[in-house]
């Protein structure tokens, strides 16, 4: 059974530091690209950041580069999301979802999510920044 589960989120202030953990079951993670979106509440869901077996970090919102990291252990199946220097306007529900093989391009992203193309998701964990 295909399971994906974040944690790792919180409340924190404003220029303060989380990190989301994904936690994957059912596929092996060196066969796909697993990326980070995140929701606010009436908006919609958009792309953050993505990384693929063999290929660099896709980012999809330009103004978390040099905040935001991902990275991933395949020895225990977890991509990571290291959020540093927050700001109030991240605060949403942050999702990890996979893509087989590869992250969808930045010119992609909203087609994949919009399509529900993406193959497997999880249920997300809130991200609260206070100002």
């Amino acid at each position: 059974q295909v399971q994906l589960v974040e944690s790792g989120g919180g409340l924190v202030q404003d220029g303060g530091s989380l990190r989301l953990s994904c936690a994957i079951s059912g596929f092996r993670l060196d066969y796909y690209g697993v990326g980070w979106f995140r929701q606010v509440p009436g908006k919609e869901r958009e792309g953050v950041l993505c990384i693929s077996p063999n290929a660099p970090t896709e980012y999809y919102i330009d103004s978390v580069k040099g905040r935001f990291t991902i990275s991933k252990d395949n020895a225990v199946n977890t991509v990571y999301l290291q959020m540093n220097v927050l700001k109030p306007e991240d605060t949403a529900v942050y999702y990890c979802a996979a893509e087989f093989f590869a992250c969808p391009t930045k010119s992609e992203v909203d087609d994949f999510i919009l399509n529900g193309k993406m193959d497997h998701w999880g249920k997300g964990t809130l991200v609260a920044v206070s100002s």
